[in-house]
C-alpha cells in the first residue's frame, strides 16, 4: 500500500491544449486515508499523470475554472482542499491545470458584447452556450484524466464577464439607512453595482453533474461592494497565520492588488489599471502575434513619454479609491485613439510605453489605496496572472516598487502564477458549498459578510425522485 501511496507524478503535456501536473508529496499510511479516486497510467512519451487521493473526511477534491476578459483561454484546475480548525478552509493543495481554445464563434459573440452590439436574443441564447462550453471543457479535463464526479464536491468558476458598473461609493456612504431601504431604488438609477456573467449555472451543474457555484461578485453588490478583485478571500486563506502583511498582485487583461494580512478589516484590494490589455492589442495589431512573449517586442522599444503622460492623465486616476477600470477604460479603442494621436511613435515604443504604463499605474495605486503606514510592512509580493512571463512589465515594476519591496511570483508559495486565478475559484467554491462567508468587507466596502456564488447542485445528488 505504501509504495502504491508514494507514486510520484511527472510533467504531462499534450498538443492540442497544455495541461501541467505537478509532483505530489508522499501521503501518511493512515486510517484516515478513505479511497483511491484515480491511479490509472497514461503514458504519452513525456511521463505518467498523477494518482489522486481523497485522504480525510474533511478534505475534498474541487475544480475551478477561469475565462479572463481577454477571450484567450477558459483554464481549469483540480485541487485538494481541507477544512482548518477556525472553520477557514487550508491552504488548497494543487494537483493539475489545463488550458483550453475558445470557440472562435463563441468568442467573437462576447466581443459584440462589450461593445453593445448584441442582441437580447443572441445575449440569451450566448448565456446558455458559454455554460455548455463551459461544461464540455470541464467534461474533457475529467476525462483526459480519469477524474469521476462523484469524487468532486464542488466547481468554482465566475463565468464570462460581459458587463460592470462599480459603485459609487461616495453616494453610497451618505445614503441614509430609509433611503438603503429602498432595495429597488438601489439598483434602478442608484449607486449600486451590477454586472452580467454569461455561463448558466444550472448548464453547467447539470452537464457535469458536479455541485457549480457562478456569479460569486453579486452577493457582495448587495450592499454596496465592489465584488472584485475576488482574490482577497483566497489571499486571507494564504497568509492568514503570516504576523506581517503580504501584498500580491495579479496581471491580467486589468491588473489587480491586494495586501493581505490576519486581521481581515485591515485588508485592501483594488484595481490597477491595465495588465495585457492594451499590448495584446497592439501586438496582434501591428506584429500579427496574440501577446508579446516574454516581453521580447516590447524590450525592443524606448517610452515615449508623451504618451506616458496622457496615459497617467487618464480620468481613470480622478476616480475614488477603490478604482476599478473596464474594458471601455482601457480599451482597443482608446489605443487606437493614441495610435492616431501620435502617428510618429513607433509601435514597439507603444509597447515598451504600455509595459512601463502597466507598472506605474500598480505602483501609484499602491500609494493611492494602502496607508503609508501599512506599506512600509510589505517585505514581498507575490504576482501571478498571465502578465508575469512579460519581463519587460516584471523588470520595470521591480525598479520602482516603493520600500525595497520584493518582486517574485505565486510559484515561490506552490501556486502557480499561470492557475491562481483559476485557484481562486476552487476555494471560493470550497467555502461557499461548506457555507463560509468568502467575501472581505474591508477590501470590497461591502457593508457585511456574505456567502459569495449562486449554488446549483448536481442531479445525482437529488432526493425523492424515486
Amino acid at each position: 500500500m505504501e509504495k502504491r501511496l508514494r507514486k510520484r507524478a511527472t510533467a504531462a503535456v499534450s498538443c492540442s491544449h497544455r495541461i501541467i501536473w505537478i509532483r505530489m508529496k508522499p501521503l501518511r499510511q493512515s486510517s484516515s486515508i478513505l479511497t483511491v479516486i484515480s491511479r490509472r497510467t497514461a503514458n504519452n512519451g513525456l511521463g505518467s499523470k498523477p494518482a489522486i487521493y481523497k485522504r480525510r473526511r474533511m478534505m475534498a477534491l474541487t475544480m475551478g475554472m477561469n475565462t479572463g476578459s481577454s477571450v484567450d483561454g477558459i483554464d481549469v484546475v483540480l485541487c485538494e482542499i481541507e477544512m482548518d480548525t477556525d472553520n477557514q478552509p487550508k491552504a488548497p493543495k494543487f494537483l493539475g491545470g489545463a488550458t483550453y481554445e475558445w470557440p472562435k464563434e463563441l468568442e467573437a459573440l462576447v466581443r459584440k458584447c462589450y461593445s453593445l452590439e448584441i442582441t437580447l436574443p443572441e445575449l440569451a441564447r450566448l448565456d446558455y452556450a458559454v455554460g455548455a462550453l463551459l461544461a464540455d471543457r470541464c467534461r474533457t479535463f475529467m476525462q483526459e484524466n480519469d477524474i469521476d464526479y462523484h469524487d468532486i464536491l464542488a466547481l468554482g468558476v465566475d463565468g464570462q464577464v460581459t458587463y460592470l458598473e462599480q459603485p459609487k461609493h461616495d453616494i453610497i456612504d451618505s445614503m441614509t439607512q430609509e433611503q438603503k431601504e429602498d432595495w429597488i431604488g438601489r439598483w434602478y438609477n442608484g449607486p449600486y453595482p451590477c454586472g452580467f456573467w454569461l455561463g448558466e449555472t444550472s448548464i453547467i451543474s447539470s452537464l457535469t453533474n458536479i455541485n457549480t457555484i457562478t456569479h460569486f461578485r453579486a452577493a457582495d453588490h448587495v450592499t454596496g461592494g465592489n465584488g472584485g478583485p475576488l482574490m482577497q478571500y483566497f489571499d486571507y486563506i494564504l497568509f492568514r497565520h503570516q504576523e506581517e502583511p503580504v501584498m500580491t498582485l495579479n496581471i491580467g487583461g486589468i491588473a489587480n492588488a491586494h495586501l493581505a494580512q490576519k486581521d481581515r478589516s485591515q485588508m485592501y484590494a483594488f484595481d490597477t489599471g491595465p495588465g495585457n490589455t492594451m499590448l495584446d492589442y497592439t501586438a496582434k495589431k501591428f506584429f500579427g502575434v496574440s501577446y508579446d512573449k516574454n516581453g521580447e517586442i516590447s524590450s525592443r522599444g524606448k517610452v515615449n513619454e508623451e504618451v506616458m503622460a496622457q496615459l497617467l492623465s487618464h480620468p481613470f486616476f480622478d476616480r475614488p479609491i477603490p478604482r476599478s477600470p473596464w474594458l471601455t477604460d482601457f480599451s482597443f479603442g482608446y489605443a487606437d485613439k493614441l495610435f492616431a494621436q501620435f502617428p510618429q511613435v513607433k509601435p514597439e515604443d507603444f509597447m515598451k510605453t504600455f509595459a512601463h504604463f502597466t507598472g506605474e499605474a500598480i505602483v501609484r495605486n499602491m500609494k493611492d489605496n494602502i496607508p503609508k503606514e501599512q506599506l512600509e510592512k510589505v517585505k514581498v509580493m507575490y504576482a501571478s496572472g498571465g502578465g508575469v512571463r512579460n519581463q519587460t512589465i516584471m523588470g520595470h515594476l521591480q525598479e520602482i516598487m516603493p520600500y525595497d519591496i520584493r518582486l517574485t511570483t505565486s510559484d515561490e508559495i506552490g501556486i502557480p502564477a499561470a492557475y491562481k486565478e483559476c485557484i481562486k475559484f476552487a476555494t471560493l467554491a470550497f467555502a461557499s458549498i461548506n457555507g463560509v462567508a468568502d467575501n472581505i468587507p474591508a477590501a470590497s466596502h461591502s457593508g457585511m459578510y456574505n456567502i459569495l456564488g449562486r449554488i446549483h447542485y448536481a442531479p445525482w445528488r437529488a432526493k425523492g425522485i424515486f
